[in-house]
């Protein structure tokens, strides 16, 4: 692993290709070997229907849409398949409901039961556990948002028993935060192996490919790993993607390309910013307890967990078994949280110094009597790219004509100049509950099925109208910019 050392790193709004080299991922431990290195077709064909970049979850379910409704699809992935924040997360799928809009937590939900049931369905090997979500609050004022929030969510009959909040203090010991003011719990949360999921919708989506019985009405799935898209250009009626390996042309593309995305649209820069988030996969100390939940803190530290158990997925050859504490987050333990950043080849001392002491206070892990341990060592550091979108919203649906130019600030150009140019980006570190059916909507759109499954809040659209709105939009940072972000409350 590479540390960084000495001078910040130079930062940009607009992203950089993803780098060559990588840290290496918790969840890339036991890769798929039917996708490393994976060229369905030794040469890049000609054309396609449609092209697919990037290979997260978001374009293996878009992907899966297009196949299923007679698309051919090249999918290009610069790296290894499912290498970018999707294989870098922090293992967990929990829909967002009493910090959301009513109409965003409905859409969060529906996805989690979409996994869920294709997990169930299909027997998925991935880990996936239903462990309920504690939200722990250690603020009076971030106690305070939360009970609004929780009256809020009364108004509403599906939602109102999909958060509670949870302020006895012996409650608080059983949910194994101790020292929190109060917590909020969701039932709807689970931990997950994310490179698993998506690597059995795209090793289910090539084995298809020889599937008689599956092939009537269906098209084709050619994956082209290690392959990165370096630009677009517009050729008569069709898009055309170049990369060093040659061009593929087609009358649609699709940019599921999250945090990388203005690479390629420059006129997305600033509204969806590249930022760099830090996950390790701590020791447990000895004699700690299974933890029955996932966790979220809801102060500036940003901090998420899972606890791994012995019940889930051993890597054949390991040591020993393991029970690894998989926390994230601290990325303000350094100047501009890492924002700005498209680099994923190495780790923050600073953060990683905090992520180590991040548990000690926040959650009991030892038998009650016993004092917690100060630091806790890592298995496991690395980094991944975040997508943060200026306003908060993913970006789902047509490019707008202006994103293909950075110096068209005003949204002049027409956007018709983009037809045939779709996005699915900027899930702002959410998009477990969020990407899959994002990528769905916009699979749908592209086979213009105006009664489609799937319909995405209308304010996710890209618009000129949302773009001026979200170009004076500042990311939050702070607590209190954490607060004011909520849904308002009458």
């Amino acid at each position: 692993m590479t540390i960084v050392t000495g001078a910040p790193e130079p930062q940009t709004s607009r992203a950089e290709l993803p780098s060559k080299e990588s840290t290496h991922s918790y969840w890339h431990r036991d890769p798929s070997r039917i996708l490393l290195n994976h060229h369905t077709t030794p040469n890049l064909p000609a054309s396609a229907d449609v092209i697919v970049v990037g290979s997260g979850i978001c374009g293996a379910f878009a992907t899966r849409t297009l196949v299923a409704g007679g698309k051919n699809v090249v999918m290009f992935e610069a790296r290894e398949a499912c290498w970018g924040a999707t294989g870098r997360n922090g293992g967990h799928c929990q829909p967002g409901v009493w910090s959301s809009e009513e109409e965003v937590a409905r859409f969060e939900l529906a996805t989690f039961d979409l996994i869920k049931e294709m997990v169930e369905a299909h027997d998925i090997p991935c880990d996936l556990k239903v462990v309920g979500g504690v939200h722990a609050i250690y603020s009076k004022d971030m106690l305070q948002a939360a009970e609004k929030q929780i009256v809020r969510l009364q108004k509403y009959p599906d939602l109102k028993d999909k958060a509670v909040l949870i302020t006895d203090k012996e409650e608080l010991r059983k949910r194994h935060v101790p020292e929190a003011l109060g917590a909020i719990y969701q039932p709807n949360a689970a931990k997950v192996w994310p490179y698993k999921l998506v690597a059995w919708v795209l090793e289910t989506l090539l084995a298809e490919n020889e599937n008689e019985s599956a092939k009537e009405g269906r098209g084709k799935f050619n994956l082209q790993t290690n392959t990165p898209v370096t630009s677009l250009s517009r050729k008569e009626d069709v898009w055309v993607a170049h990369t060093d390996r040659g061009e593929v042309s087609a009358p649609e593309i699709l940019l599921a390309s999250n945090a990388y995305t203005s690479y390629l649209l420059p006129g997305l820069t600033g509204l969806i910013v590249p930022v760099r988030g830090q996950v390790c996969a701590l020791e447990p100390p000895e004699g700690a307890v299974q933890l029955p939940h996932s966790y979220v803190w809801t102060d500036a530290s940003d901090q998420y967990l899972i606890h791994r158990g012995f019940d889930d997925s051993q890597v054949p050859g390991a040591e020993r078994q393991d029970r690894s504490l998989v926390l994230g987050g601290e990325r303000f333990a350094v100047p501009e949280g890492d924002e700005g950043i498209s680099r994923d080849d190495a780790i923050n001392p600073l953060i990683s110094r905090a992520l180590h002491r991040g548990l000690n206070g926040a959650v009991k892990l030892l038998p009650a009597g016993e004092p917690e341990k100060e630091a806790l060592a890592a298995n496991y550091e690395w980094t991944g790219i975040m997508g943060y979108s200026r306003d908060g919203n993913p970006w789902v649906g047509p490019v707008l004509g202006s994103f293909l130019d950075e110096t068209d600030t005003g949204g002049k150009m027409s956007g018709d100049a983009a037809k045939g140019l779709w996005m699915s980006a900027g899930f702002t570190g959410h998009g477990m509950p969020v990407a899959p059916r994002c990528g769905i909507a916009v699979a749908e759109m592209i086979l213009q099925k105006k009664d489609g499954d799937v319909k995405v809040p209308a304010g996710w659209i890209p618009s000129r109208e949302r773009v001026g709105r979200a170009s004076v939009m500042e990311l939050p940072r702070t607590m209190e910019d954490m607060i004011n972000s909520l849904p308002l409350v009458e």
